[in-house]
């Protein structure tokens, strides 16, 4: 991480974009961080049926401030977060949310934090690690989607209009809360750069950290096997690359592989373990009806291959084909209606323009007057990549999951909405073909009445998604 950041920051003192994408990350962050305090305070909690664990340490004054300013970021999925980073895998049920994310706030809060101790409980420095991290990594993940849109679509500009829309993304609370979307994304589209400049050792460490912070990371493996298999079809590969390949899927299957080893051990072998639990977390453990690691070994210990993942997803979150697909859930297809048009305008206008290269899969080269931009052929893996993902997040998942899904996953959203708005405003690069430090996103807004429909429909998707979603997840009320 300090040789990125060190290119970083040699690239940034050349390259006025990437200076501007990183203070408009930053200044969305801090943003959302204000608009999470303000709803906080002023829409009262939801009581809703979500996993809330006792505080076991007493608190003080300073912990209410603490509470205050970043208790919103608390909610939902992020209490397992903060729960795993306190207390380890208690339940068998926190063993859906991966460690990468747990153990880097776990030793932010037990290392710089650490002279605090006296002043904040560890829950109280872990909402402050949650939220430093989410930020460095958000801003950074906007960089390396800069830099990937350089390599990939040959276009500076595209590529930072593509990074100023990711800061102000529909998932913008879920890159601020104690969520792992940040660092999912960072280390996704950071392998993507890296694999964009031929570096396959140095991208399969990225997704490799990426498997750790999130299951789906496994599916950044399916990039270095079209890798292969291009070089397979054109013959460019020698043994050595194609070796360099393998042990790059290896290494982004090994933390899946590796985790889900762990929670097998922990849960199915009565011996392991000494630690003892607290006396309040079995007490909600009872009430809640929670499995513990120490209770009678679970069934799915014994089935043929003993994933964890799959066994909790199914038995506590009802994830499964098709098992989404109720009268009751209509809601939340609707919530995740504006992603799944967006994935298929993207795919369909992809496809539409370049048939005989999609039909190739990619593999061979086609006569095609697009050889760069959101046209380009270096693209087709990315729209391929988001098909997977739409068709199996709106089959397989809890379907208002997909917007977090995609928008952490997938840079070429970010790609297609660029090209939408350039093609509509192409007046805010102004009338001169020179450099400018200005930033488009800023421009559109401030001329929203003279704008193309399109435009306004993408940019009142992205604001609207921001605003409402970070006043509901706050309070607990559902949002994707």
């Amino acid at each position: 991480m300090g040789w990125y950041w060190s290119n970083c920051k040699l690239r940034c003192s050349h390259d006025p974009f990437l200076q501007e994408v990183i203070y408009f990350s930053l200044w969305c962050r801090g943003l959302t961080l204000l608009m999470q305090v303000a709803f906080n305070l002023l829409i009262p909690d939801h009581s809703a049926d979500a996993f809330s664990p006792p505080r076991l340490e007493p608190s003080t004054s300073a912990d209410h401030i603490v509470e205050l300013l970043f208790g919103g970021l608390g909610r939902w999925d992020a209490e397992h977060f903060l729960f795993v980073a306190e207390h380890g895998y208690v339940y068998e049920h926190n063993m859906a949310f991966f460690p990468l994310f747990p153990l880097i706030i776990g030793g932010l809060a037990r290392g710089p934090l650490l002279p605090l101790a006296g002043l904040l409980r560890l829950h109280s420095r872990l909402l402050i690690s949650s939220a430093f991290l989410n930020c460095i990594c958000s801003t950074l993940a906007a960089v390396s989607l800069y830099l990937l849109g350089c390599v990939t679509l040959q276009s500076r500009r595209s590529a930072f209009l593509a990074a100023l829309l990711f800061c102000m993304s529909p998932i913008s609370i879920f890159m601020t809360t104690g969520y792992s979307e940040s660092l999912y994304a960072l280390t996704t589209f950071t392998g993507l750069w890296q694999l964009q400049k031929c570096r396959i050792l140095c991208g399969s460490v990225f997704f490799s950290l990426a498997s750790a912070a999130r299951s789906n990371g496994v599916v950044n493996a399916g990039f270095l096997l079209y890798l292969a298999m291009k070089a397979v079809v054109h013959r460019k590969g020698n043994c050595g690359q194609l070796m360099k390949t393998v042990y790059g899927i290896l290494l982004v299957i090994l933390p899946f592989a590796l985790f889900q080893g762990f929670c097998y051990v922990r849960s199915c072998l009565q011996s392991y373990g000494t630690d003892q639990i607290p006396q309040e977390l079995v007490e909600l453990a009872v009430k809640k009806g929670y499995r513990v690691h120490k209770e009678l070994i679970p069934a799915w210990c014994s089935f043929s291959f003993p994933l964890a993942y799959s066994h909790i997803q199914s038995e506590y979150w009802d994830v499964g084909l098709l098992r989404y697909f109720k009268l009751q859930q209509l809601p939340n297809f609707l919530l995740a209606l504006p992603v799944l048009i967006l994935s298929i305008a993207t795919i369909t206008e992809y496809a539409s323009s370049n048939l005989e290269l999609c039909r190739t899969l990619g593999l061979y080269k086609v006569h095609s007057k697009h050889t760069n931009g959101f046209y380009g052929p270096q693209v087709f893996v990315y729209v391929a990549h988001l098909a997977a993902l739409t068709v199996f997040g709106f089959l397989c998942m809890h379907v208002q999951v997909l917007t977090r899904l995609l928008f952490s996953s997938s840079p070429v959203l970010f790609w297609f909405c660029s090209h939408v708005l350039h093609k509509n405003e192409p007046w805010i690069w102004g009338v001169k073909k020179v450099k400018t430090t200005s930033n488009p996103a800023i421009q559109l807004l401030l001329a929203w009445t003279s704008l193309q429909q399109g435009t306004k429909m993408i940019l009142a998707y992205f604001l609207g998604y921001s605003v409402i979603g970070t006043a509901l997840h706050v309070n607990f009320l559902p949002w994707t």
